[in-house]
């Protein structure tokens, strides 16, 4: 068994990592130390102040300004402060956890790695949206893991019984591909393609590039307007399907006795998200707004890891309509033969 304290505040700390590297990227910062690790080789903005003024003084407008380079250099300790957490339970599990416990720790050190890895290419290829993309991915990513990895250790099903598996799947890939669109359109700066709403640019459906707006290998800026407007359309439509995905999975919890809370819960954030959404729009893509939305990305990602992860650990028994006879009864009743499932 893993400390539930450590992978606790371990995904609290990945969370946090998150959250501030929207921050960053939202708020311009990304190239507010252009070297890695340090900032012009040094450990600290503070230690790199000559430089820092040497290149705010040259270009007063560009990407750097102690105010940036300060947040790029926290959000770097943050990682660091991450890794070296995610380190420790990778340790700890090979020593305390049988072999096949100790496989997700270990990816989950790999994947840290690499991210930081995506962390120092997003600096040296100057903000490439296919990197800064792959860079949220793998936060969101290291995120979804330690929640899986809490979720699994805190142990206990989710009650007498539970709906299928299918649609909290379901649920999850949707949001997964939905966080992917919205890092590409963060890292290609469509958020404001489309200004208005519920049309876009006056249009139910303006003139849109398709076949440019995913094309991998362009620098930061290079896309046209019309490959940025369909970016931001794809993402539009990837909102409404995961609100119905989403939708779905919640009346399907409000179903099951014990999971009531968990469907309101998951209502609740998906609502938001959504209304977040909308408010970028509405409001220029105010920096508040847009971090707040990014946090709710990871909290909806994060909670339908858990809800999968409860899951795989119900029993054979799934929440079904009541035996014909019986109208005004409701609960778990076992599955049809030709269902039935082993537990997991």
């Amino acid at each position: 068994m893993l400390p539930r304290a450590l992978l606790f505040s371990t995904t609290v700390l990945a969370f946090a990592v998150v959250v501030l590297g929207a921050y960053v990227r939202l708020s311009d910062a990304g190239l507010g130390c252009p070297d890695w690790p340090g900032c012009y080789g040094q450990a600290t903005p503070w230690h790199a102040r000559d430089p820092i003024e040497a290149a705010l003084a040259a270009d007063p407008a560009g990407p750097v300004s102690h105010a940036k380079a300060w947040k790029e250099m926290l959000h770097r300790y943050l990682a660091g402060g991450l890794g070296l957490a995610v380190l420790a339970i990778a340790g700890l599990a090979w020593r305390r956890s049988p072999p096949a416990r100790r496989v997700l720790p270990v990816v989950l050190l790999a994947l840290v790695i690499f991210q930081a890895l995506l962390g120092m290419w997003t600096v040296t290829h100057q903000l490439k949206p296919l990197v800064v993309t792959a860079h949220l991915l793998g936060g969101m990513a290291t995120l979804s893991l330690l929640g899986w990895l809490a979720a699994r250790e805190a142990g206990h099903g989710p009650g007498a019984c539970a709906p299928p598996r299918w649609p909290a799947r379901m649920a999850l890939a949707m949001v997964v591909f939905q966080i992917a669109l919205g890092g590409w359109v963060s890292a290609n700066h469509a958020a404001l393609a489309c200004a208005d709403l519920p049309t876009c640019q006056g249009a139910w459906w303006p003139e849109a590039d398709f076949a440019t707006a995913f094309e991998p290998g362009h620098a930061l800026g290079a896309l046209p307007a019309e490959a940025l407007t369909a970016i931001h359309l794809t993402h539009r439509l990837g909102a409404l399907l995961v609100l119905a995905g989403v939708a779905y999975l919640v009346v399907r919890l409000a179903a099951a006795p014990g999971l009531r809370t968990v469907a309101l819960w998951l209502a609740a954030v998906v609502a938001g998200q959504f209304a977040l959404g909308l408010g970028n729009v509405l409001l220029g893509l105010a920096l508040p707004v847009a971090v707040a939305h990014s946090a709710g990305a990871a909290i909806l990602l994060l909670s339908l890891v858990w809800v999968n992860v409860r899951l795989l650990e119900s029993p054979v028994e799934e929440t079904r309509a009541p035996p014909t006879g019986e109208p005004g009864r409701s609960g778990c009743f076992p599955a049809d033969d030709s269902r039935a499932r082993s537990p997991s």
